[in-house]
């Protein structure tokens, strides 16, 4: 991917909009499909809970990213597909045998208080993300993308200017790594990598992202933040291709509950909203043109607290693979969700770019032969009907999680006799009491941060900062760094996919898919990007 086809893809993709804007039965027409826009364009959608921070180096939630991705916009961008494309950045150049990456910047982009965004910004903010004192859950992925010296900053041992990112001038940006890493432009995508206005995070500090003072280089700019209910962003007049956005006003509501969120989108109040647990068969029937099912990049698991701290039972692997086999994926997908899931029996989603999904022993039985196996190991483990086991398993407030749990918590006791005490957490709340281990077992979901199986199984390395089970494998470690330096990583992801199917730290249990009720009239959504990372700058709403 060179500099020169970037630069020929953006300026084509001008000329063919300034060729094509045009009016059509009174409306502005889109200037690609040629279809008649609505007058008025604005997007509202639901989310579930609020994001616990919309500052690109503290961000870590799904959700929270595609607020971010409007109001930042870091060097390289995904297209529809998944593909990258421009962004800050026109394009790179690769050098010194893989290990070097020169960014080569636009000189037209803007802060939204008009300053011009330079290379010296994405020093600072990543130099940021990987300091000890920004103390950012993402910090490990800083790590992750190789960059010189990058785990010697995070742990405090040499000074954040250390960090192999440079700034020879505003419009370059060398990126140095410590090896070469054939998917490290994808990772740039990623929030953490996304600069941010240094003279406003110094000074107003920790509210320099409230709406009144943050400044952003993103196509989009926060006009109103209600906590837990709603946050409001605008068309940033300063963004380099404001031209071309065309949807004017994007809103994102909080409503827990998705029935209730359900019943507002049938209203018209929303134009986009999770489809509850088992109701997409009969809203796809009802709405064919609004109910939406297609792979998203991520995978549902149980993690289990491996710590001192947990359920002494759980730290038998016997009793883990009983938990394991006892739950019939099938009937969670097919009949609790019904929205197109798949079951899990690896971690790393089956429709990852590159990946082969490895044999385990326990996805070639029969549910049957799983739970007579479940009961063995359990028998051997010392607990059956004379002594049953008691469980604590937690999840975020949300009624598909509540379903989950339940029908696994039935599935637990018909098979094992296991009794499972249930309790949901508010979201904040529920990543703190996960992330301290003060749990047993606990609900999990990893949305890929790039298409590379890598994304998924770093997280069982022992130094992950989103291994909540404190899983601590040598083998895995030792894998993972191979994998990293390999033109062919499969065997080894294969081995860490077997090392995980037999040691247990999580359960997987399902690999998702975007179920989604969304408003006809919206177009440009990116259902072919598997990571379903969307940008409110490529949507529009079509007149009816």
């Amino acid at each position: 991917m060179t500099l020169t086809t970037f630069l020929k893809a953006t300026t084509a993709a001008s000329l063919v909009l300034a060729a094509n804007t045009a009016l059509a039965d009174g409306h502005a027409t889109h200037p690609e499909t040629g279809e008649a826009l609505a007058t008025e364009q604005t997007f509202t959608y639901r989310v579930g809970d609020e994001s616990p921070s919309y500052d690109p180096g503290l961000t870590e939630d799904v959700d929270g990213s595609a607020v971010v991705r409007d109001l930042f916009e870091g060097l390289m961008n995904q297209d529809a597909e998944g593909n990258l494309i421009p962004g800050v950045a026109t394009g790179y150049e690769v050098s010194n045998e893989g290990k070097t990456y020169t960014f080569t910047l636009r000189d037209n982009a803007k802060w939204s208080n008009g300053d011009t965004v330079v290379a010296g910004d994405f020093v600072y903010a990543w130099q940021r993300a990987a300091s000890p004192e920004l103390a950012s859950p993402y910090a490990w992925y800083m790590e992750l993308m190789s960059i010189e010296n990058g785990a010697d900053v995070i742990a405090g041992d040499k000074p954040v200017t250390d960090l192999g990112v440079s700034a020879p001038d505003d419009t370059t940006l060398v990126v140095n790594l410590s090896q070469p890493l054939p998917y490290f432009a994808q990772m740039v995508v990623h929030a953490t990598t996304f600069p941010v206005h240094q003279a406003t995070v110094e000074e107003f500090g920790s509210d320099w992202t409230s709406p009144e003072n943050i400044v952003s280089n993103g196509a989009y700019k926060l006009s109103e933040f209600v906590p837990q209910e709603k946050l409001v962003r605008v068309r940033n007049e300063n963004y380099w291709d404001n031209e071309n956005t065309i949807i004017d006003t994007v809103t994102k509501l909080v409503i827990t509950d998705e029935n209730i969120a359900l019943t507002r989108y049938l209203a018209g109040e929303l134009d986009q909203t999770d489809v509850p647990a088992g109701q997409f068969p009969r809203l796809s029937a009802e709405r064919p043109d609004e109910a939406v099912s297609v792979p998203s990049a991520c995978s549902y698991y149980y993690t289990i607290n491996m710590t001192d701290t947990t359920n002494p039972a759980l730290k038998d692997v016997n009793v883990r693979q009983a938990l394991s086999m006892a739950i019939d994926r099938d009937v969670i997908v097919e009949a609790v969700l019904a929205g197109g899931q798949k079951p899990a029996y690896t971690f790393t989603h089956w429709a990852t770019a590159g990946f082969e999904t490895p044999d385990t022993p326990i996805a070639g039985m029969t549910q049957e032969e799983r739970n007579a196996k479940a009961v063995e190991l359990m028998t051997a483990a010392g607990y059956g009907a004379d002594n049953p086991l008691d469980l604590n398993l937690i999840y975020n407030t949300n009624e598909s999680h509540k379903s989950v749990a339940i029908a696994v918590s039935q599935m637990w006791k018909q098979t094992l006799g296991v009794e499972t005490e249930l309790a949901n957490q508010e979201w904040q709340t529920f990543l703190e009491t996960r992330g301290n281990q003060d749990y047993e077992i606990a609900r999990a979901g990893w949305c890929a941060d790039y298409n590379e199986a890598s994304t998924f199984l770093d997280l069982m390395q022992s130094d992950s900062g989103y291994n909540d089970a404190k899983y601590a494998n040598p083998r895995v470690d030792e894998l993972m760094a191979e994998a990293k330096t390999s033109d062919n990583p499969q065997a080894a992801y294969t081995e860490v996919e077997q090392i995980i199917a037999e040691d247990l730290p999580i359960i997987p249990i399902y690999h998702y898919a975007e179920v989604n009720m969304q408003n006809a009239a919206v177009g440009g959504w990116p259902f072919t990007n598997f990571q379903q990372n969307w940008y409110s700058k490529d949507l529009y709403k079509i007149a009816e």
